[in-house]
């Protein structure tokens, strides 16, 4: 919500290289705080800055030491109607990086100091511009690496999870104000607020914010990705399906066992959802130091993942003691999301149905053992160097890991852990004070567990901060931001 134009707070001015350095067609410096239009103009040459109206672009030079350094276009945004509020500038250069930092050390040289990373959007933060789930929302949005995560920061930056937390204080501030009240006239035994009626309420606001705290996990594997490891014996073809999935060459295949002696990853994106793929070191028992320290590091991988996938080569004779290995993996990992395939269907010679040979795809989710009415550990079955079976593996891996969740973006996820934290402690506080009146506790101390939960809510939000949570807030933006 944006402040009065009175209470805008005009810094000393900033400025920043809010474009990549590198070589490309323009590059942007942003200038912004007090004074930023005065100090710019004295480096242009154009049209007089001081008389621009707000939203306009101008044409002209910059100039430092009477030399020509660059012609640019310079938009002026003055306050309070640009991104911080403040008076800002935004000078467009020719893309380079020696021409695109003299601009910036000719603007720093009119007495202008150089940004902090997320200092812009930390001041559009304070002078009312965003709300701080919103500011984060912003960097979310920078560092998205799949499309359901941008729909997710957007919805975020839209304000939709502002408009919830408004809401639920609000809810909050009204059984406050009841009890407060009933406690004003206590003397006088008048009753302002029913037991019944404080506790429909209290139980209405916890239903809101469990359905909001429901869409974590999802909004989690959304921002951050789904973390896949491909695990499994040597040369069972765990770098070849991780190639097949990518569309290239990115981890080295041979058919030497223990090839891969590190984990390797690799962003890959289904359905606008991102999978970090992740090839590690075949899991035996080995001497070899090196090895033995890839395997280590498999295991460490296999335990931060949210999906496993053990890939077994059935061109080999079953393996009893994999098939242990399995179930102990199954038993060691219990509630994270873990597929077994078959890989290598191509050399089975006809043990599955169907014409595999000709690249026809038949129903991979059937095992040989499970046609012929025995049990078997694997869930599908692939050729990862002939592409056979990969698009049910696809879906599988994807239904795996989301299960029955809802990952329709285009409702409000909660993302980030921060939040989900204060949500919760929310959650906490409004349980007390339902234990406190179902209790009889005295109003005054039911007020104290609700504006607990007030101010759990205000910092999400940031009607409640502190520096170190800013500081920790934007430390993580870019410089320019």
């Amino acid at each position: 919500m944006l402040k009065p134009t009175s209470d805008i707070i005009h810094k000393e001015p900033i400025a920043a290289i809010a474009t990549p350095v590198g070589e490309g067609g323009i590059s942007v410096i942003r200038v912004s705080g007090r004074d930023a239009i005065a100090n710019v103009a004295t480096i242009f040459r154009g049209k007089n800055l001081a008389d621009a109206a707000s939203h306009t672009v101008h044409f002209g030079h910059i100039i430092r030491d009477k030399q020509k350094i660059d012609e640019v276009l310079v938009t002026v945004f003055r306050s309070p109607r640009s991104y911080t509020g403040e008076d800002t500038i935004e000078i467009s250069c020719h893309g380079g990086v020696l021409v695109t930092q003299q601009v910036l050390e000719a603007v720093l040289a009119t007495g202008v100091r150089s940004a902090e990373p997320g200092e812009f959007t930390q001041r559009a933060f304070l002078n009312g511009k965003l709300e701080l789930s919103q500011a984060e929302a912003v960097a979310d949005l920078i560092h998205a690496r799949s499309r359901k995560a941008v729909e997710a920061a957007q919805q975020q930056l839209d304000g939709n999870l502002g408009q919830h937390i408004r809401t639920f204080r609000q809810q909050i501030i009204d059984a406050t104000a009841m009890i407060e009240l009933e406690l004003d006239f206590i003397e006088e035994d008048v009753e302002f607020a029913s037991k019944s009626q404080l506790l429909r309420l209290l139980a209405e606001l916890n239903t809101e914010i469990n359905r909001l705290l429901a869409t974590y996990e999802t909004g989690r594997l959304v921002k951050h990705g789904i973390r896949t490891v491909f695990a499994g014996k040597p040369n069972a073809g765990k770098s070849t399906l991780l190639n097949a999935l990518m569309g290239k060459e990115r981890a080295i295949v041979s058919d030497i066992a223990g090839t891969t002696r590190d984990v390797i990853d690799a962003d890959w994106s289904l359905d606008g959802l991102l999978f970090t793929l992740t090839d590690t070191a075949g899991l035996r028992e080995t001497v070899d130091i090196i090895e033995a320290e890839g395997v280590k590091r498999s295991e460490k991988a296999m335990s931060e993942a949210d999906l496993i996938v053990y890939l077994v080569d059935v061109s080999q004779p079953e393996d009893a003691t994999e098939r242990e290995a399995i179930q102990a993996l199954k038993s060691r990992f219990t509630g994270k999301s873990m597929l077994v395939v078959g890989n290598k269907m191509d050399r089975m010679e006809g043990r599955v149905s169907g014409n595999t040979s000709s690249g026809v795809e038949t129903d991979t989710s059937l095992t040989p053992a499970q046609q012929e009415g025995g049990a078997s550990p694997i869930d599908l079955y692939i050729s990862a160097s002939r592409g056979t079976g990969i698009d049910a593996l696809k879906h599988r891996m994807k239904a795996a890991v989301l299960a029955n969740r809802d990952i329709d973006t285009s409702g409000l996820l909660v993302t980030s852990s921060r939040h989900r934290d204060a949500l919760e402690k929310t959650q906490r506080h409004i349980n007390d004070a339902v234990r406190a009146i179902e209790n009889g506790v005295s109003g005054d101390f039911v007020s104290i567990d609700l504006r607990a939960a007030l101010q759990s809510l205000g910092m999400i939000t940031g009607e409640i901060t502190t520096e170190d949570l800013l500081d920790s807030i934007f430390s993580r933006f870019c410089i320019g931001k």
